[in-house]
């Protein structure tokens, strides 16, 4: 952390904001509250009604489950999203029944993000102009965006206010924390939750930020390359990203693509969210209501451009609603801005105007969004009863929430694998626990998995735990150079298998396998660029125009007439080949080795770039329909394979064009038994885990409608929510699902991508679902680990990836990394040999290699573990 570029970064933006005059009598204060913050954290709650008030909450949270705010609620409606192609249709379709108001927390809000794709077909659907329609319509926008620091972070959430709150006075942005000049100086944490509420009626929280990066299909390309028609483009501008070869530069700047993606794959995202309908809606939203009104206390106490939020609740009627309890509810219902509140109606109002009046459960009718057909939405989406119980658990603090801390997240995660009796299932970001007693790393959810796997081992019973999580850390650059990525691999390999107090460790040292209980897995994909450099050098030579001009072209129709922009020209760099030398120019981070391809200038006429994009394609001077712009559907259960694929270019630039990375997990989803669900924002780390770190959301969901089915063979009755997402999930990864196509704006809108509460086709008697029915089952096993030990080897064996078992020192990591370009084919076989090795992968599903570099005692046993870096906090 750079402390004087923050200020100085700081100090700028709120000069342009305010003014100079302004900032200097504020810097003053700023000063002031900068030094009596760091005397006195708690200052908030010194004084004897602080102290009341931290009394009566504390008694509401020890009277619920996991020592939360909220208590469980009944009868919702909860619905899963895999992937963000699914989850962003269906935000959209609930962001378009707005009607009174919408309420966003986000990490990082990209207003640029398309919803629908392609955006050719879907100009419409792109975040601010959908914002912009619901505000004009009168919906009232309210959303609280984290506030990064800037030296360290590229999201730009000054863009994110600036550009939102310039399209309409109904739409209000918030920016927190400050980190130089307020009592409550934030340097390490953030706002890390992603929810969206709309009119106190449906909520979104899972792991999925509306931002760049973040869509994707089941079937994650890593090529989007589309050589004679760019309308086809998926991932227009900044949107087309690889965070292992280069953060996210300038994001204000929507156009740039700062690599090139006739070289580098685009990082592929898996991720999972939820929608619900129901009265829990009350809890997501009490937390928004808390955020907004602790930040307009903050910092626009003052300025009533922002209004007070006062909470839905119907406290009259139900007087036993925890927040009847908060003295600040009567303050904030006298002074805020409140809306309808469907679950808990007065009696003079029927759910929602319900014709039928079915009491505060039942769930209101659904108006199609604008635009669409009535056809697709049946009787099944107008009138659903919702069989989930759910309880909101959170991680927030003083910091972050004007409260002393809570972090009834990682005491659900602790109890409810305290209580599984079978199988436990996790993915996640991290995976960065202590498994014992002292240490720097505080969350004890991987001793609560030591403890319940040893218990069934000493019983003589079967548990399983499979753990999902990414092979590096999604962070650009080389793990031989870069602290961060080696700090959190580090932290990982001591929860999961060295150090002295890791999981396998002690399970190994009371006298059992630790493989027959747990075992980690990452995921892992392939693609074929569509750019053959014959072709696309020919078309430039025969257009004048060049294959980036062109695809800068098409992202500035993207843009249109309705966006500001900022740049005039754009630089496209592409990583380096590793020459064997050393490491500095393994071209993976912008900060080594990396190489200018071409810097192309910004089209400010609109017809001017359409004519440059027509000029490029029309050189083609043939049809390239026969050649798929990716290749990634084969990794899934296609009507073809690989070797069906036609090529129009040389054996050799076909060889050049596979390429192979890492499919980023991003999910924060842990799935017990098939029965219970913890999902939402929460990484396992003590950042998201400790309360007093980042600020976290999740949902804990237990379903009460049941299928029967069986556990290690035997009877066995799981809930339809938790047993059907594990499955979904699972299929996916090992191939087992059909690919999910999205190249003409045309195809099916299927159940999966419906908002809460449309139901999602049942699958749990196709042939596919029951070879994943059972977990505990040894055929499950050996096609689980059979295909993710296949996988690796093939992948081991065309590219060389890393992180790899054969590696186990730095003089080794030197030796083994290939003399290529990032993520290219590194073996001499010839394309047809490959292309079949290739035909063999099933899924993305590959194991992990946790003995990578396991010689290297000193990066789990060095003296940052011993509480001598002050910054380790940061990463773990």
């Amino acid at each position: 952390m750079n402390f004087f570029g923050d200020i100085t970064k700081e100090a700028s933006e709120f000069v342009h904001e305010h003014g100079f005059r302004h900032a200097v009598k504020e810097g003053v204060l700023g000063a002031f509250h900068t030094v009596s913050g760091a005397v006195d954290r708690n200052d908030n709650h010194d004084d004897p009604e602080e102290q009341q008030v931290d009394k009566i909450r504390e008694n509401i949270c020890a009277s619920h489950r996991f020592r939360s705010f909220a208590g469980e609620r009944s009868r919702n409606a909860v619905k899963w999203y895999i992937d963000g192609h699914d989850y962003f249709w269906a935000v959209s379709e609930i962001l378009e029944s707005a009607r009174q108001c919408i309420f966003i927390l986000d990490w990082w809000l990209s207003p640029e993000i398309y919803l629908r794709r392609p955006p050719s077909d879907f100009p419409q659907y792109r975040l601010d102009r959908l914002l912009k329609r619901k505000a004009e319509q009168g919906v009232k926008v309210y959303i609280c965006v984290y506030k990064e620091v800037t030296q360290t972070m590229n999201m730009s959430s000054n863009h994110t206010k600036e550009a939102l709150q310039a399209l309409h006075p109904n739409i209000k942005v918030m920016r927190h924390p400050d980190h130089i000049g307020s009592k409550n100086d934030v340097q390490f944490w953030s706002h890390h939750e992603k929810v969206v509420v709309v009119d106190n009626h449906r909520a979104c929280i899972g792991g999925l930020d509306l931002c760049f990066g973040r869509w994707d299909t089941h079937n994650h390309p890593l090529a989007d390359c589309h050589p004679t028609d760019f309308t086809r483009t998926l991932f227009p501008g900044q949107d087309y990203n690889n965070g292992r070869v280069m953060d996210f530069q300038q994001v204000d700047n929507f156009v740039s693509s700062q690599i090139s993606i006739l070289e580098t794959a685009r990082m592929p995202w898996h991720d999972v969210h939820m929608a619900l309908a129901g009265p829990a809606v009350l809890d997501v939203v009490q937390h928004f209501v808390e955020r907004w009104n602790k930040v307009k206390k903050e910092k626009y106490q003052d300025d009533v451009t922002y209004d007070w939020l006062a909470f839905p609740h119907n406290v009259a009627k139900f007087p036993n609603e925890p927040v009847s309890r908060l003295p600040y509810s009567e303050v904030w219902g006298s002074i805020g801005t409140k809306f309808q509140n469907v679950w808990q109606p007065d009696d003079s109002q029927r759910a929602g105007g319900s014709s039928s009046g079915h009491g505060p459960n039942a769930l209101t009718p659904f108006e199609p969004p604008e635009g669409s057909t009535a056809a697709v939405y049946d009787d099944h989406y107008q009138q659903t009863t919702g069989t989930c119980n759910v309880q909101v658990v959170r991680s927030v603090s003083d910091w972050s929430h004007g409260v002393l801390k809570e972090q009834s997240i990682q005491n659900a995660y602790i109890q409810l694998i305290q209580e599984a009796n079978h199988f436990i299932y996790i993915e996640n970001q991290f995976f960065l626990s202590n498994a014992a007693d002292g240490g720097p790393v505080v969350n004890k959810i991987a001793k609560a998995l030591v403890e319940r796997i040893l218990t069934a081992a000493r019983e003589g019973k079967k548990f399983k735990v499979i753990v999902m999580l990414p092979e590096v850390p999604g962070f650009s650059g080389d793990i031989e150079k870069e602290g961060a990525i080696q700090t959190i691999m580090a932290g990982q390999w001591r929860t999961m298998n060295r150090g002295g107090n890791s999981i396998y460790e002690l399970i190994r040292q009371a006298g059992y396998d630790p493989t027959d209980y747990i075992r980690f897995y990452h995921l892992r994909s392939f693609d074929r660029i569509n750019g053959p450099k014959s072709f696309i050098d020919q078309m430039a030579r025969d257009s004048g125009v060049s294959f980036f001009q062109a695809q800068m072209a098409q992202a500035r129709l993207f843009l249109g007439n309705d966006t500001p922009w900022k740049q005039d020209k754009i630089q496209i760099t592409a990583p380096a080949t590793y020459t064997g030398e050393n490491t500095s120019d393994l071209g993976t981070t912008e900060k080594q080795g990396t190489t200018l391809v071409e810097e192309v200038k910004f089209y400010e006429n609109l017809d001017e770039a359409r004519q440059v994009v027509r000029k490029f394609e029309r050189a083609a001077g043939r049809s390239d329909e026969e050649v798929s712009d990716s290749l990634s559907q084969h990794l899934l259960a296609d009507s073809t394979g690989l070797m069906d694929e036609q090529w129009l270019g040389s054996e050799q630039e076909e060889k050049d064009c596979y390429v192979t990375e890492l499919l980023y997990i991003h999910s924060k989803v842990m799935i017990v038994d098939d029965r219970r669900v913890i999902m939402g924002s929460a990484n396992i780390n003590d950042r998201s885990q400790k309360g007093d770190g980042d600020s976290e959301i999740a949902l804990v969901v237990e379903d009460t409608d049941q299928i029967q089915t069986t556990m290690d063979g035997r009877p066995f009755v799981a809930n339809r929510f938790a047993a059907t997402l594990r499955r979904k999930i699972m299929k996916e990864h090992l191939g087992l699902i059909p690919p999910q196509f999205c190249e003409t704006g045309k195809e099916p809108v299927t159940s999966f991508m419906r908002a809460v509460p449309y139901p999602s086709e049942d699958e749990t008697q196709s042939d596919e679902d029951q070879l994943v029915a059972d977990p505990l089952s040894d055929q499950f096993m050996d096609l689980w680990d059979g295909t993710a030990r296949k996988n690796r080897q093939i992948f081991g064996e065309i590219f060389k990836t890393v992180p790899t078992d054969v590696v186990r020192n730095w003089d080794q990591y030197k030796a083994y990394l290939p003399k290529v370009k990032t993520g290219h084919v590194a073996s001499d076989l010839p394309i047809y040999q490959i292309k079949q090795k290739l035909s063999g992968i099933r899924g993305a599903l590959v194991t992990a290699p946790i003995d990578f570099l396991i010689e290297e005692t000193g990066l789990v046993n060095g003296p940052e573990w011993l509480g001598l870096n002050p910054t380790l906090p940061i990463y773990i």
